[in-house]
């Protein structure tokens, strides 16, 4: 029987699922994070795992067909490293914005705000898909978990600096992180899940710089946002780990639910590669 692949990679884990020629799902796995450009090599090892364990887990099989939607696939040359160390026949690669697309809107028109670890957003018109963001920590993924993290670590060393009050949680992350060299050294070594697991701390805190540092970021979201609209407003559609916390912070918008997962868009994508 002839099977199909869809993962679902970011910078948190990667989710696959094997299903056949109508879309049912025979078999699903998990594993690590699988960002292409900020780690390649252990992204490949987790696409790799999680596929064989979903292969598994349908009974086995042939995949003819492999749709990836993954975090860092905007980074030229990413993609095709991929694509040469995975046995799958048919392989397509694109941004985990876009299988969030596909997944959550389906053939409507809408926006698609996806905040997770990292960041990205796009329109879709007509069947055809706009993405923008989605750029790593590096250069964006304003409102991710990541930048919130990244933003309360930069902005408590600003405060040791006397640029700013130390507030209670900027004093908890100094003690936790064994002071302002502390956090420095964190910061080398941090990827971006490493700074998304303070997002939490900042999410619904009263203390004062968790809620500058969230006001900037639901401004951040808002301008992606308005700037997909145009001229012809559509519904938006929060998806992630933090779109809830922001889709009860932005309700300027008509907003949708999602009709499915990412990963659903992943599968669809494996069949239309086929």
């Amino acid at each position: 029987m002839a099977l199909f692949l869809g993962i679902d990679g970011g910078g948190t884990g990667c989710r696959a699922a094997v299903a056949d020629a109508t879309g049912r799902i025979l078999g699903q796995a998990e594993a690590g994070p699988a960002n292409i450009a900020s780690d390649p090599d252990s992204a490949a090892a987790n696409i790799l795992t999680a596929s064989r364990a979903a292969l598994a887990a349908a009974g086995g099989g042939e995949i003819i067909a492999a749709g990836l939607g993954l975090a860092g696939a905007n980074a030229a040359g990413a993609p095709d490293r991929l694509r040469a160390v995975l046995p799958f026949p048919r392989i397509a690669v694109v941004t985990d914005a876009i299988t969030t697309v596909k997944g959550a809107l389906g053939l409507q028109d809408g926006i698609v705000a996806a905040l997770g670890t990292g960041s990205v957003f796009a329109v879709q018109r007509g069947g055809a898909i706009r993405q923008i963001g989605g750029r790593g920590l590096v250069l964006g993924d304003e409102g991710s978990g990541a930048w919130l993290g990244r933003a309360l670590l930069s902005e408590t060393l600003r405060a040791v600096d006397g640029y700013s009050p130390l507030t209670p949680l900027m004093h908890e992350i100094l003690v936790e992180l064994g002071g302002p060299d502390g956090i420095v050294a964190h910061s080398i070594a941090a990827r971006p899940a490493s700074f998304a697991t303070l997002a939490p701390r900042i999410l619904g805190a009263a203390d004062p710089a968790a809620q500058t540092i969230l006001a900037r970021a639901t401004d951040d979201i808002a301008a992606a946002i308005t700037l997909l609209q145009g001229n012809a407003p559509v519904p938006v559609t929060f998806t992630g780990g933090l779109g809830p916390a922001f889709a009860a912070r932005l309700t300027r918008w008509p907003q949708r639910p999602a009709l499915g997962t990412a990963l659903d868009g992943a599968l669809l994508l494996a069949r239309q590669a086929a």
